[in-house]
Protein backbone atom coordinates (compact mmCIF):
# COMPACT_ATOMS: atom_id res chain seq x y z
CA UNK A 1 0.00 0.00 0.00
CA UNK A 2 0.68 3.31 -0.93
CA UNK A 3 1.78 5.62 2.01
CA UNK A 4 -0.78 8.57 2.07
CA UNK A 5 1.88 11.44 2.96
CA UNK A 6 5.33 9.79 1.39
CA UNK A 7 8.17 11.58 2.65
CA UNK A 8 11.14 13.06 0.83
CA UNK A 9 14.17 12.71 1.43
CA UNK A 10 16.10 16.19 3.15
CA UNK A 11 19.85 17.25 3.15
CA UNK A 12 20.19 20.55 4.20
CA UNK A 13 23.71 21.63 5.99
CA UNK A 14 23.97 18.59 8.88
CA UNK A 15 20.72 17.76 8.90
CA UNK A 16 19.62 14.90 7.04
CA UNK A 17 16.67 12.54 7.05
CA UNK A 18 12.99 12.11 5.57
CA UNK A 19 10.39 15.10 5.50
CA UNK A 20 6.98 14.31 5.63
CA UNK A 21 4.47 17.43 3.77
CA UNK A 22 1.31 17.20 5.07
CA UNK A 23 -2.20 17.90 2.48
CA UNK A 24 -3.68 20.50 5.09
CA UNK A 25 -0.64 22.10 6.99
CA UNK A 26 -1.75 23.31 10.18
CA UNK A 27 1.70 25.47 10.19
CA UNK A 28 3.06 23.40 13.08
CA UNK A 29 6.35 21.15 12.82
CA UNK A 30 8.26 18.55 14.75
CA UNK A 31 11.55 16.65 13.99
CA UNK A 32 12.34 13.14 15.82
CA UNK A 33 15.19 11.50 16.10
CA UNK A 34 15.51 7.74 16.47
CA UNK A 35 17.46 5.54 19.51
CA UNK A 36 20.77 4.42 19.84
CA UNK A 37 20.47 1.53 17.36
CA UNK A 38 18.36 2.48 14.50
CA UNK A 39 18.26 5.83 12.44
CA UNK A 40 15.40 7.55 11.23
CA UNK A 41 13.62 4.61 9.08
CA UNK A 42 13.16 2.91 12.33
CA UNK A 43 9.08 1.80 11.52
CA UNK A 44 8.13 3.07 15.45
CA UNK A 45 9.29 7.01 13.60
CA UNK A 46 7.92 6.39 10.36
CA UNK A 47 4.35 5.42 11.84
CA UNK A 48 4.39 8.57 14.26
CA UNK A 49 6.02 10.90 11.67
CA UNK A 50 2.57 9.81 9.28
CA UNK A 51 0.05 10.06 12.05
CA UNK A 52 1.45 13.38 12.68
CA UNK A 53 1.27 14.80 8.39
CA UNK A 54 -1.92 13.48 8.40
CA UNK A 55 -3.37 15.78 11.39
CA UNK A 56 -1.67 18.78 9.71
CA UNK A 57 2.22 18.80 10.93
CA UNK A 58 5.07 19.27 8.67
CA UNK A 59 7.34 16.33 10.30
CA UNK A 60 11.51 15.83 9.84
CA UNK A 61 12.68 12.41 10.57
CA UNK A 62 16.22 13.03 11.44
CA UNK A 63 19.42 11.06 11.22
CA UNK A 64 21.40 11.97 14.37
CA UNK A 65 25.03 13.15 13.53
CA UNK A 66 26.37 9.65 15.40
CA UNK A 67 24.17 7.83 12.72
CA UNK A 68 25.64 10.43 10.04
CA UNK A 69 28.84 9.19 10.63
CA UNK A 70 28.87 5.47 10.89
CA UNK A 71 25.56 3.07 9.55
CA UNK A 72 25.79 0.82 12.51
CA UNK A 73 26.77 1.02 15.96
CA UNK A 74 25.67 3.02 19.41
CA UNK A 75 26.82 6.77 19.87
CA UNK A 76 29.39 7.78 21.98
CA UNK A 77 28.67 9.71 25.13
CA UNK A 78 32.05 11.91 23.50
CA UNK A 79 29.58 12.36 21.14
CA UNK A 80 26.19 13.38 22.32
CA UNK A 81 26.77 17.11 22.68
CA UNK A 82 27.14 17.20 19.08
CA UNK A 83 23.98 15.12 18.57
CA UNK A 84 22.41 17.67 20.78
CA UNK A 85 23.18 20.40 18.47
CA UNK A 86 22.16 18.04 15.66
CA UNK A 87 18.69 18.25 16.89
CA UNK A 88 19.23 22.14 17.38
CA UNK A 89 19.40 21.82 13.71
CA UNK A 90 16.78 19.93 12.45
CA UNK A 91 14.58 22.91 14.47
CA UNK A 92 16.05 25.48 12.96
CA UNK A 93 15.54 23.82 9.44
CA UNK A 94 11.80 23.45 10.45
CA UNK A 95 11.33 27.37 11.14
CA UNK A 96 12.43 27.76 7.77
CA UNK A 97 9.76 25.52 6.51
CA UNK A 98 6.94 26.05 8.92
CA UNK A 99 5.20 29.18 10.21
CA UNK A 100 3.65 27.66 13.45
CA UNK A 101 5.03 25.92 16.79
CA UNK A 102 8.53 23.85 16.78
CA UNK A 103 8.64 20.94 18.37
CA UNK A 104 11.44 17.95 19.09
CA UNK A 105 11.37 14.73 19.92
CA UNK A 106 12.28 11.26 19.69
CA UNK A 107 12.51 7.54 20.24
CA UNK A 108 14.74 6.23 23.59
CA UNK A 109 18.22 7.87 23.31
CA UNK A 110 17.02 10.55 20.63
CA UNK A 111 14.18 11.81 22.84
CA UNK A 112 16.98 12.06 25.98
CA UNK A 113 18.97 14.10 23.56
CA UNK A 114 16.16 16.18 22.82
CA UNK A 115 15.32 16.82 26.23
CA UNK A 116 18.27 17.55 27.34
CA UNK A 117 18.82 20.31 24.78
CA UNK A 118 15.84 21.91 25.69
CA UNK A 119 16.65 21.70 29.31
CA UNK A 120 19.35 23.81 28.39
CA UNK A 121 17.76 26.25 26.23
CA UNK A 122 13.93 26.16 26.57
CA UNK A 123 13.88 28.76 22.79
CA UNK A 124 14.91 25.06 21.08
CA UNK A 125 11.36 24.18 21.03
CA UNK A 126 8.18 24.53 22.01
CA UNK A 127 6.92 20.89 23.40
CA UNK A 128 8.78 17.05 23.50
CA UNK A 129 7.23 14.25 22.41
CA UNK A 130 9.07 11.48 23.79
CA UNK A 131 8.97 8.04 23.05
CA UNK A 132 10.19 5.19 25.18
CA UNK A 133 12.22 7.65 27.10
CA UNK A 134 15.74 5.26 28.48
CA UNK A 135 14.75 6.46 32.59
CA UNK A 136 17.33 3.72 33.38
CA UNK A 137 19.82 1.39 31.38
CA UNK A 138 17.77 -2.33 31.77
CA UNK A 139 18.26 -3.73 35.83
CA UNK A 140 20.50 -1.07 37.06
CA UNK A 141 17.16 1.24 38.18
CA UNK A 142 19.56 3.13 40.49
CA UNK A 143 21.25 4.74 37.58
CA UNK A 144 18.75 7.22 36.81
CA UNK A 145 18.93 9.33 33.46
CA UNK A 146 16.59 12.40 34.85
CA UNK A 147 19.28 14.94 36.29
CA UNK A 148 18.08 17.77 33.91
CA UNK A 149 14.22 16.77 34.44
CA UNK A 150 13.73 19.63 36.89
CA UNK A 151 14.95 22.16 34.18
CA UNK A 152 12.61 21.41 31.83
CA UNK A 153 10.57 24.12 30.99
CA UNK A 154 8.25 23.03 28.04
CA UNK A 155 5.05 20.64 28.02
CA UNK A 156 6.03 17.12 27.75
CA UNK A 157 4.22 14.25 26.19
CA UNK A 158 6.16 10.64 27.20
CA UNK A 159 4.21 7.78 25.55
CA UNK A 160 5.91 4.36 27.64
CA UNK A 161 5.70 0.88 27.38
CA UNK A 162 4.34 -1.59 30.19
CA UNK A 163 6.70 -3.98 29.78
CA UNK A 164 9.88 -1.27 28.95
CA UNK A 165 12.90 -2.02 30.54
CA UNK A 166 14.45 1.24 30.79
CA UNK A 167 11.56 1.70 33.13
CA UNK A 168 8.48 1.06 34.52
CA UNK A 169 5.32 2.77 34.74
CA UNK A 170 6.08 3.14 38.52
CA UNK A 171 9.27 5.02 37.79
CA UNK A 172 8.33 7.09 34.73
CA UNK A 173 4.96 8.38 37.11
CA UNK A 174 8.02 8.93 39.96
CA UNK A 175 10.00 11.03 37.25
CA UNK A 176 7.91 13.06 36.16
CA UNK A 177 7.17 14.63 39.07
CA UNK A 178 10.27 16.34 39.33
CA UNK A 179 9.09 18.41 35.94
CA UNK A 180 7.52 21.08 37.06
CA UNK A 181 6.32 21.85 33.14
CA UNK A 182 3.09 19.94 32.46
CA UNK A 183 3.73 16.58 31.41
CA UNK A 184 1.65 14.01 29.92
CA UNK A 185 2.21 10.27 30.20
CA UNK A 186 0.72 7.46 27.75
CA UNK A 187 0.38 4.16 28.94
CA UNK A 188 0.97 1.18 26.33
CA UNK A 189 0.04 -1.71 27.52
CA UNK A 190 1.69 -4.70 26.54
CA UNK A 191 4.64 -2.69 24.65
CA UNK A 192 8.31 -3.15 25.19
CA UNK A 193 10.81 -0.72 24.49
CA UNK A 194 9.71 -0.69 20.68
CA UNK A 195 6.56 0.85 21.68
CA UNK A 196 5.34 -2.12 18.75
CA UNK A 197 1.22 -1.28 19.03
CA UNK A 198 -1.34 -0.28 15.95
CA UNK A 199 -2.36 2.10 19.13
CA UNK A 200 0.88 3.94 19.67
CA UNK A 201 0.82 6.60 16.62
CA UNK A 202 -2.77 8.02 17.35
CA UNK A 203 -2.64 8.04 21.35
CA UNK A 204 1.17 9.59 21.03
CA UNK A 205 -0.89 11.94 18.08
CA UNK A 206 -3.97 12.55 20.34
CA UNK A 207 -1.88 13.38 23.84
CA UNK A 208 0.18 15.75 22.32
CA UNK A 209 -2.52 17.65 20.57
CA UNK A 210 -4.08 17.61 24.26
CA UNK A 211 -1.36 18.55 26.17
CA UNK A 212 -0.21 21.57 23.45
CA UNK A 213 -3.16 22.66 22.98
CA UNK A 214 -3.70 22.31 19.45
Amino acid sequence: MMEPFAPEPFMKDSVRGFLHHPDHPSGNAIALAHGAGSNCQAPLLVSVAQAFAEAGFTVLRCDLPFRQARPGGPPSPAGAAADREGLRAAASVLREIAAGRIFLGGHSYGGRQASMLVADDPTAAEGLLLLSYPLHPPHRPEQLRTAHFPKLAVPSVFVHGSRDPFGTLDEVRAALALISAPTSLVEIERAGHDLKSAQTPQRALGAFLARMGL
